[in-house]
């Protein structure tokens, strides 16, 4: 199950249940669907500034943040993935500078950190070309075209 957590001084005007599909057709798409749990966090750039800070050193907002669990639920043994968090206003800075919609670069945004979630990363060439691959073949399935490059 994906939950999706809007926080109370943000005003989300996208429809929650395209983001839902995102995250559940990366999970789908890269065979982890199943008992699997995860959280997405739309956030404002202030809460996602201090996250950035308090994991990852940096002081300055992002767009997207994953925070893999890998825990298991012992009442229910459902695997939580863990929390993708999304800066609401770096979403619709990205989305006007890359001439697309928001709800695009959300979705976009979503499968990005889902992936982070089941240990897909960029940072060398190989896993790169393996987050890439796997990103463009999601958002393909989405009906997004020509964004997302790592």
């Amino acid at each position: 199950m994906v939950t999706i957590q809007v926080k109370r001084n943000v005003k989300l005007q996208a429809d929650k249940a395209v983001l839902l599909h995102a995250a559940q057709l990366t999970l789908d798409m890269t065979g982890s669907a199943g008992q699997t749990d995860m959280g997405i966090v739309i956030g404002d750039d202030v809460f996602i500034k201090k996250l950035n800070h308090k994991f990852r050193q940096v002081d300055a907002p992002t767009d997207v943040l994953s925070f893999p669990t890998g825990e298991v639920d012992p009442d229910t043994t459902d695997l939580y993935l863990g929390d993708v968090v999304i800066s609401l206003p770096r979403a619709q800075e990205q989305a006007t500078a890359g001439g697309h919609a928001l709800l695009e670069e959300l979705q976009l945004l979503v499968v990005h950190g889902t992936l982070h979630l089941l240990g897909y990363d960029h940072a060398s060439g190989s896993e790169k070309e393996k987050m890439q691959a796997s990103q463009d073949k999601i958002l393909d399935q989405l009906g997004i075209h020509s964004i997302g490059k790592l």
